[in-house]
């Protein structure tokens, strides 16, 4: 099956018979950074960082590591809207790669509307694991990129001031959605919906920027009208995830469309670069423009447009960096750890959602529940996940050097 994230596997060196069709090493690499980081919460640095209280360096890395509570961003709330993003950037190449196949557009969107299937229910399937039915939830990352994958597609072939005019409606509209309905009244029972008085102390949010509060939203709303239709595990999501957080990540998605049609372009890589830094700058000022002013907070869980925007230029910076390193630096062996990783993102994903427990019990069965004490109880942790995280990378190494690659 098709990787929804990249075209089909070519060598870097041998340019498909298409110009502009070759695969680029940072974006492999960039893709790579970023599964590297989901794959390395079984390092469980918070749980680790328990034993040094009062450090300041095991705090940094436990708020980097994980995901803020509501407004702002972490290191670790960058993997979703990355993963979203390069969807968005491989796809101008894919088209390409597709189109010297010889296959027609009409073909070309079957195929889409089928991974955008199988992305839904994928995601739906790993939400399902160890659960006692089908957790018909559209959260996940992988279902939240098929809901908008065939909006995708079909913009992929649109001239760029089409997409330029998608992106704005799509963040307007959805952005005018919430601001025009109406807050959680002063009796709302904030509790029944899994938000805590001491929750909201911390982290709740007052005046205008209220529509974008926890579980009393617009998105929230939905979700309890789809809950009396499809059958769910749960009244509510207690992290505030919502299903239609898939219109905004289609602005990510495009975002990153756009930076993909640059890259594929025959203008100077130097151009190239200015494009990535204006839309970096771009989507920096606006995105805390709107949260600094009340307009618009930069929520991750709730996908908000302000969050669409700063994420992407957060993306924007790290594809840009990448670039600078591989393509124009030429500097490409480094990464080859990253570019194991990033060439399979699929299993990658299914390897931690599917795996971690059964490695972690083999772990334990055959060396010892104690085995990884050895450098300290405080530090057992991360030396368990050390091991975990390695034996999925020679997993990923091991389908690479067979060229086995899962694909949708």
């Amino acid at each position: 099956m098709d990787d929804p994230n990249v075209p089909p596997p070519m060598s870097q060196a041998q340019p498909s018979p298409v110009r502009g069709t070759q695969r680029i090493a940072s974006v492999d690499a960039y893709r790579g950074f970023v599964m590297f980081l989901m794959l390395a919460e079984v390092l469980r640095i918070a749980t680790t960082a328990k034993g040094f209280p009062g450090s300041s360096l095991w705090a940094l890395l436990t708020f980097h590591t994980s995901h803020v509570e509501w407004t702002g961003c972490s290191l670790h709330d960058l993997i979703q809207p990355s993963f979203s993003f390069l969807v968005g950037v491989a796809l101008p190449f894919s088209i390409a790669t597709r189109a010297a196949r010889g296959q027609s557009r009409g073909v070309m969107a079957l195929h889409a509307c089928w991974r955008a299937l199988v992305l839904v229910l994928l995601g739906v399937f790993l939400r399902s694991v160890g659960k006692a039915e089908t957790n018909w939830t559209f959260e996940d990352t992988l279902s939240q990129i098929g809901l908008g994958y065939q909006f995708l597609f079909a913009l992929g072939f649109a001239p760029k001031r089409w997409q330029w005019t998608a992106l704005g409606v799509i963040l307007f509209g959805y952005w005018l959605a919430w601001a025009t309905w109406p807050v959680a009244p002063a009796d709302y029972d904030f509790a029944k919906v899994g938000v805590s008085a001491e929750w909201m102390q911390q982290h709740g949010l007052h005046g205008f920027a209220a529509h974008w509060q926890k579980n009393a939203n617009i998105g929230f709303a939905f979700d309890q009208w789809l809950g009396g239709h499809v059958r769910r595990a749960a009244a509510f999501n207690a992290g505030g995830y919502l299903t239609l957080s898939f219109i905004p990540t289609l602005g990510t998605m495009l975002l990153g469309l756009l930076a993909g049609g640059w890259l594929r372009d025959d203008s100077d890589r130097r151009e190239k670069l200015a494009k990535l830094a204006g839309a970096c700058i771009a989507c920096f000022l606006l995105g805390v423009t709107l949260h600094m002013f009340g307009v618009c907070p930069i929520v991750k869980r709730i996908w908000t447009p302000s969050w669409t925007l700063f994420s992407a230029g957060w993306c924007f910076l790290l594809l840009g960096t990448f670039y600078i390193v591989m393509d124009l630096g030429g500097l490409k062996r480094w990464a080859f750890p990253l570019t194991v990783i990033g060439t399979n993102s699929i299993a990658a994903y299914c390897i931690a959602h599917l795996f971690h427990d059964f490695i972690n019990g083999s772990l334990k069965t055959h060396l010892g529940a104690g085995f990884f004490d050895f450098a300290g109880k405080a530090l057992a942790p991360l030396m368990q996940g050390t091991a975990v995280l390695l034996i999925y990378w020679l997993i990923l190494f091991w389908m690479y050097r067979r060229k086995i690659f899962l694909r949708i």
